[in-house]
């Protein structure tokens, strides 16, 4: 599956801004989702999962009440929420897709990944 990230931009304190990935060659619904971000200088970490159907959800800490993960199967597409940005939330965005079931915060258990977007939150 390729997967295509977009929404990202600058943003202030506070705001909120609306991530999607656009999915293609493959039917979304074959696979798990989740939202990754990398920080300069830091590692590539877990944001947010969802299950195939979309029926459940998971969180890192930082992000839960925040940030809300869903999927439209028919549409293709996965989305990432954010509200309440924070300047340390400031990172490139990237959407994976793994096509075994079950949660993984690992992205090495990630098959296909896209092209990243940069979210930027200032003070």
């Amino acid at each position: 599956v390729q997967l295509q990230a977009s929404g990202g931009g600058m943003v202030q304190a506070g705001d909120s801004l609306r991530l999607a990935c656009a999915a293609s060659g493959r039917f979304l619904s074959a696979y798990f989702m989740g939202w990754f971000r990398q920080a300069p200088g830091k590692e590539r970490e877990f944001v947010a999962g969802i299950t195939k159907s979309g029926h459940l959800t998971y969180y890192a800490d930082s992000v839960r009440g925040r940030f809300t993960i869903s999927r439209v199967n028919a549409e293709n597409t996965l989305y990432l929420q954010m509200m309440s940005l924070k300047p340390e939330d400031t990172a490139i965005y990237y959407c994976a897709a793994k096509s075994r079931t079950g949660i993984s915060r690992s992205s090495s258990n990630y098959d296909s990944w896209g092209q990243g977007t940069q979210v930027t939150v200032s003070s």
